[in-house]
C-alpha cells in the first residue's frame, strides 16, 4: 500500500510563519522520525502520495488557535489511532486520482475536513508543552465549547452574558469566569471579535449595503456598527471595503 502524505499550508502569512500540517500515513514511523521526503523516496520501492492544500489567512484577525498552533504538524502514522483522519487522506487520494464527476466538490469538502481532523488530531495528541492548554481546554470543555458553538451560528442574536449563561446552564458569574478562563476573553470581547471578522468577511466579499452587514453581525444601528468597526479595524468599513 503507498505512504500517503498530505500538507495544508496557510497562504497569505510570511515566510517565518507559514504554518503547515502534515499527516503521513502507512508504515507507523518510530517518535522523532523525520517527515515524508518525496525526493528520497522517489527511488525506493514504495510509492509515496503527496496531497497539498491551502488556505489563505487573515493574518491580522486570526483566531487565537490557528496563532497557537505551530509551525508544522506531524501526525505519524500508529495502527488504530485516528481512523477518521486516515479514511479523509484515503478518500481525498481517491478523488484526486480518479477525477469522476463532481470530484471538484468533493475535494474542496474533504480537503475542509481534513483540514479540522488535523486539528482535532493535534489537539488530542500533541504533547502538553506544545499544545494550546487554554483553547484545547475549551473546545474539551462541554459549557464553552456549547457557548462558542452559539456565538458561532447566531452571531446575530442579541447574546448578553446572561442569555449565554442560561442557554448552558451556569450563573453568570461562573460562566463569565469559566470562559475568560479558558478562551483568554470575555464573552463580550470575543463575542465583538467574532463580529467583526464575519463583517470584515462580508465586506471584501459582497456589495451589500452597510446596513445589510451591520445587521448580519447583530448590530441594529449602521452607526453603531461603523463605530465599532473603526475600532476594531482602525478604519471606517467604508475605506476598509474599497481598500
Amino acid at each position: 500500500m503507498p505512504d500517503r502524505a498530505c500538507g495544508v499550508d496557510a497562504e497569505g502569512l510570511p515566510d517565518e510563519r507559514r504554518p503547515t500540517a502534515f499527516v503521513e500515513f502507512g508504515t507507523p514511523t518510530p517518535p522523532g522520525s523525520p517527515l515524508v521526503d518525496a525526493s528520497a523516496a522517489a527511488g525506493e520501492t514504495s510509492t509515496v502520495l503527496l496531497l497539498c492544500g491551502a488556505y489563505r489567512v487573515d493574518r491580522e484577525h486570526a483566531h487565537p488557535l490557528l496563532a497557537a498552533m505551530p509551525d508544522v504538524i506531524h501526525l505519524p502514522a500508529r495502527v488504530g489511532q485516528q481512523p477518521a483522519l486516515r479514511a479523509a487522506v484515503d478518500l481525498l487520494g481517491t478523488e484526486l486520482e480518479s477525477r469522476r464527476p463532481g470530484s471538484d466538490s468533493v475535494v474542496t469538502a474533504l480537503l475542509d475536513a481534513l483540514l479540522l481532523y488535523i486539528v482535532r488530531a493535534w489537539l488530542e495528541t500533541a504533547p502538553a508543552q506544545d499544545a494550546p492548554a487554554g483553547w484545547a481546554a475549551a473546545l474539551a470543555d462541554p459549557v464553552v465549547h456549547a457557548a462558542l458553538r452559539h456565538i458561532h451560528q447566531r452571531p446575530a442574536d442579541p447574546w448578553t452574558v446572561e442569555r449565554l449563561a442560561a442557554e448552558v446552564g451556569l450563573s453568570r458569574a461562573a460562566f463569565a469566569r469559566r470562559f475568560s478562563a479558558l478562551t483568554g476573553r470575555p464573552p463580550p470581547a470575543y463575542l465583538t471579535w467574532w463580529r467583526m471578522v464575519l463583517a470584515g468577511r462580508l465586506l471584501r466579499s459582497s456589495d451589500a449595503a452597510l446596513g445589510a452587514v451591520a445587521g448580519q453581525v447583530g448590530y441594529t444601528s449602521e452607526f453603531a456598527f461603523a463605530k465599532a468597526f473603526k475600532r476594531h479595524f482602525g478604519v471606517a468599513p467604508g475605506r476598509y471595503r474599497r481598500r
